[in-house]
């Protein structure tokens, strides 16, 4: 595994982790502080910023999980893959990709796509 998909394989594991104290550390792990996270319904400013959105996302859809559904890409400082969100047996419920930008070794932004959403998930 590259450095890459290590990075992209722990933001991945923020969505799920559910543990508080255990998520703000992977969100420092992942994120530079001054971090961005937008999309469609959903945006996260700072470290802080990201947890409270993690946070009501788990909340908004309690027991799925996402999981990386592609190759991370990457050329210079940014970043491509494939996510789902859905039960752990079952099909997914929202598909995306997403992209972003790191810097240092972290992520400094991520822009979202919806490749698949109903219109309960779509909703802000």
């Amino acid at each position: 595994m590259t450095n890459l998909t290590d990075l992209i394989d722990r933001y991945i594991a923020m969505w799920n982790e559910t543990n508080d104290a255990r998520r703000r550390e992977l969100i420092a792990r992942v994120w530079t502080e001054d971090a961005r996270y937008l999309d469609p319904v959903l945006e996260g400013d700072g470290r802080s910023g990201i947890d409270a959105m993690v946070r009501g996302v788990q909340e908004r859809f309690p027991g799925n999980r996402f999981r990386r559904t592609s190759e991370v890409d990457s050329h210079h400082d940014r970043v491509r893959f494939g996510w789902e969100l859905g039960p752990e047996s079952g099909p997914a419920i929202v598909k995306g990709t997403d992209m972003g930008v790191v810097t240092d070794g972290r992520l400094s932004a991520i822009t979202g796509f919806f490749d698949q959403a109903p219109g309960a998930a779509a909703q802000g």
